[in-house]
């Protein structure tokens, strides 16, 4: 993940050389060789996808692209932060590490879960999670698109949330493999965690306006952008009115930055007007016009 950039790219490269400094190892081998079962920890996780992400906007910084407006789904309102210059990517790189041991230990392996709902009819969503619950945690985690939306908390209870899901005439109901059941009141723990961190680091006014996930509005201001990382760890991501926003200020060209294409997927999901452009490895470069 992220190697070729790094390979190809000397502004790539010194983001990875940036990333081992700041976290005294080598998240670039994890990132480039593995193995796998290192790279699946959510702490190593959460800086390798930030680094590719950085690595991948400093290809097109160099180039002269300039956004209109940044957003980043969970872990990536991260590297938007960084890309509006509000945080250092060293700063940034050590939250998300930290960020990700949190979440990590909130939670004992086996207690929580995650799963993917697609193609819920509208309007069934609160009440089946209410019901599922049965004195336990479930809730929204991602509202992914108006078709996909995963749910987080106890395992009995999204076990539950799943059947009734399918009863209502949701298309499938999906375990996903996780580590912890992020974006749900269990990461509370987390959340407390991560405040000092926060505090502790500093954020600037960013150059281009941010949606954040915990309001999916526009914010601009340092207070703004830690305010939203913090809310964000039990609150879910609201991507569909974010991407929503977005379009209605106008934006019709959206580029999805760093490893993957998951983003571009649920953008036509969303609104198939929309264009969707992705930038992860070398050769995604030409099919950009910027």
């Amino acid at each position: 993940m992220g190697k070729a950039l790094a390979d190809t790219y000397a502004s790539a490269r010194r983001v990875f050389e940036e990333a081992d400094d700041a976290l005294q190892f080598s998240i670039s081998r994890i990132c480039f060789e593995g193995p796998e079962d290192q790279l699946k920890l959510t702490e190593n996780t959460q800086p390798a996808l930030l680094t590719v992400s950085a690595a991948a906007f400093a290809v097109l910084k160099e180039r002269g692209a300039v956004p209109d407006f940044v957003a980043g789904h969970s872990l990536g309102e991260y590297s938007a932060l960084v890309a509006a210059g509000s945080l250092r990517f060293a700063d940034a790189v050590r939250l998300v590490r930290q960020r990700g041991r949190y979440m990590q230990e909130a939670v004992p392996p086996g207690v929580g879960a995650m799963a993917a709902l697609l193609k819920l009819p509208d309007g069934k969503l609160e009440a089946l999670l209410e019901q599922a619950a049965e004195g336990e945690i479930v809730s929204a985690a991602n509202l992914n698109s108006p078709d996909q939306v995963v749910i987080a908390g106890h395992l009995g209870a999204v076990t539950r949330a799943i059947a009734l899901a399918k009863a209502a005439g949701a298309k499938r109901g999906i375990l996903l493999p996780v580590s912890a059941p992020f974006h749900c009141a269990l990461m509370i723990p987390a959340q407390q965690r991560l405040a000092a961190n926060l505090d502790a680091a500093e954020f600037r006014d960013l150059s281009v306006p941010l949606v954040n996930n915990w309001q999916a509005r526009p914010i601009q201001t340092g207070a703004e952008a830690r305010a939203g990382l913090y809310q964000q760890v039990p609150n879910p991501v609201r991507w569909t009115e974010s991407i929503r926003y977005l379009a209605a200020q106008g934006v019709i060209r959206f580029v999805e930055v760093g490893a993957g294409g998951v983003l571009t997927g649920l953008l036509r999901a969303i609104d198939a007007s929309l264009t969707g452009m992705k930038f992860g490895e070398p050769d995604d470069l030409e099919k950009l016009s910027l």
